[in-house]
């Protein structure tokens, strides 16, 4: 039997999928350009490829703080028992971040040094997209809890689905990095983005296909949360439509739009995002804590609310407009 209570701390728990999606399609993009900016020659292909995110590539690592900080307010026991779980993964993501935002400045400043901290940017990049990836599985396959406290050790985190997972994220931030060059570059670093999106696209394809099924066969509820009845008539839509964007980018690929590849991408993550709500709903620590254990008491919750009715449309309003004014082309002398 379906029984869905969406109440205020579905609310929450809303808010925050939003605030994780934004961040995982936003900062998925720019890591993804870092992880193939060895792919382009030194000079101009790379100067095009970071001016392409230099106007908004701190302002999408907002969403990770929103993300983030919501959890912490509004499900303050599942922060506590997922952050002691995910310390390593986490650490080495944030480090990563470190490192690509130094490069980003540095190697305009320190010419002489430049392929170093181009290495820097590409490294750091792949750290945090890889590391994301790795949080993610070491989630999904389940974190020990005895009471209310993590009760695991500093290397559970590490097992083969969460390094499939890792690769899956890294495949498909590649992938968004590469639809995202082909709809701001011309001429030769737009042939180039272009051609590895091809073979990014098989790639993410066989990881979604790959990561689906090795999460069906974890202990948990994943198999039931799939494929008993009658949620089953619920879930099946998810892999059709999956089945249909890959063919439009497909579509769009071959008729050589610009724009439309990177907007079927962000379709197939907005569906990978999806089946993972199908996965871990109503849990926030599959098999251990649904939302409304973790959840803080309501009157903090409509405090909380309160304030996100402000700052969310703050968000959303500066993100759009920032896209909004750097749309277009990035030519060898800016954007045109």
């Amino acid at each position: 039997m379906l029984d869905y209570n969406f109440d205020l701390t579905a609310i929450w728990a809303g808010i925050i999928a939003l605030a994780i999606f934004a961040y995982v399609v936003m900062d998925g993009f720019d890591l993804g350009v870092g992880i193939l900016f060895k792919f382009f020659p030194a000079g101009e292909g790379r100067n095009r490829a970071m001016n392409s995110i230099a106007p908004v590539w701190d302002g999408n690592e907002t969403w990770l703080v929103l993300g983030g900080g919501g959890l912490f307010a509004a499900f303050p026991l599942a922060y506590a028992v997922i952050l002691p779980a995910l310390y390593a993964p986490i650490i080495a993501m944030l480090l990563g971040l470190v490192f690509r935002g130094v490069a980003f400045e540095y190697r305009w400043r320190d010419p002489r040094h430049r392929a170093l901290w181009d290495a820097a940017f590409t490294g750091g990049s792949i750290i945090a997209a890889f590391a994301q990836g790795v949080a993610l599985g070491a989630l999904l396959q389940g974190i020990e809890v005895d009471g209310r406290a993590y009760a695991g050790g500093w290397w559970n985190w590490l097992t083969p689905f969460s390094l499939l997972t890792g690769a899956a994220v890294l495949t498909g931030y590649a992938l968004l990095g590469a639809t995202w060059l082909m709809y701001k570059l011309d001429g030769e670093p737009h042939d180039r983005a272009r051609r590895l999106a091809w073979s990014l696209f098989f790639l993410t394809l066989g990881a979604i296909v790959a990561v689906s099924l090795a999460t069906l066969t974890l202990e948990g509820n994943y198999y039931a949360n799939w494929l008993s009845r009658p949620r089953l008539f619920l879930t099946l839509p998810v892999p059709i439509l999956t089945t249909l964007v890959a063919a439009l980018f497909v579509h769009n690929m071959r008729y050589e739009h610009h724009a439309w590849p990177f907007v079927s991408a962000l379709l197939l993550f907005f569906l990978t995002f999806i089946g993972l709500g199908v996965s871990i709903w109503p849990d926030v620590v599959p098999g251990a804590l649904t939302i409304w254990d973790a959840a803080a008491p309501e009157k903090s919750q409509v405090f909380m609310l309160v304030g996100a009715a402000f700052i969310m449309p703050l968000i959303i309003a500066y993100t759009g407009y920032a896209y909004w004014v750097f749309r277009g082309k990035v030519g060898t002398e800016g954007y045109h």
